[in-house]
């Protein structure tokens, strides 16, 4: 049986060409069948987004792509303000299966503390590490993860991952969530993590390596705004 690669990208109609120039982005390098699932608020008849701290439309709702996923297998969740230059099935076959999830462990303090549409950009623990999950999603410690517990959950219980133990969370390398303008530039990262704001605004449209961005954006027929 071919090996089928489930992705569940953040969507935010604000900035909907974001998720287009990421998925696109997706395409064109996996050697890998992928199923694609934009995380919209719309879509997701059975949650009910009760949280108003923020600043985009996924903030909360990532946390539901075990439950969207059955508890089955495994998925990919992303933030939609992403690039990725490799073969998304590299990141596929890092899977552990003694781990409930395996992420980015960054470890910074933000400078910036304003992003994209004027959002307050906080320091927390753990920040950014929900940003990109590769997902285990039958781990049993999952099993909590439903609409309505997510919908009554702080955002310090969720992007903490306060459900699971430290060993329970396994590390990428950094390479898979590059935060542009946080660390250097480095064209050869997996994916890039346009963090503040993607250059569809035109207040980062020469960001830190905006072009790479934009030549993956040239090939959807979307402008910027």
């Amino acid at each position: 049986m071919v090996d089928r690669i489930n992705i569940v990208v953040g969507f935010d109609q604000r900035e909907a060409i974001a998720y287009h120039v990421f998925t696109q982005s997706i395409i064109e390098k996996a050697s890998l069948p992928i199923s694609l699932m934009p995380l919209a608020v719309n879509s997701l008849s059975e949650y009910s987004e009760k949280h108003t701290d923020r600043s985009n439309d996924f903030v909360y709702s990532r946390f539901l792509t075990p439950y969207l996923n059955h508890f089955q297998d495994w998925a990919i969740f992303a933030d939609g303000d992403m690039v990725c230059q490799a073969d998304i099935a590299e990141l596929w076959n890092l899977r552990d299966e003694s781990k409930a999830i395996l992420v980015v462990k960054h470890d910074y303090q933000t400078k910036t503390h304003r992003k994209y549409l004027g959002n307050i950009n906080e320091n927390y623990p753990r920040k950014n590490w929900s940003s990109l999950i590769l997902w285990n999603c039958k781990h049993p410690k999952h099993k909590i993860l439903t609409p309505d517990f997510i919908e009554h959950q702080s955002g310090k219980f969720l992007h903490r991952f306060a459900w699971l133990e430290g060993n329970d969370i396994g590390e990428l390398p950094r390479e898979w969530n590059w935060l542009v303008t946080k660390y250097p530039n480095n064209p050869s990262a997996k994916i890039l993590h346009y963090t503040l704001g993607t250059p569809c605004f035109r207040d980062y449209r020469d960001s830190d390596m905006a072009e790479c961005w934009h030549s993956v954006q040239k090939k959807s027929p979307q402008g910027l705004e």
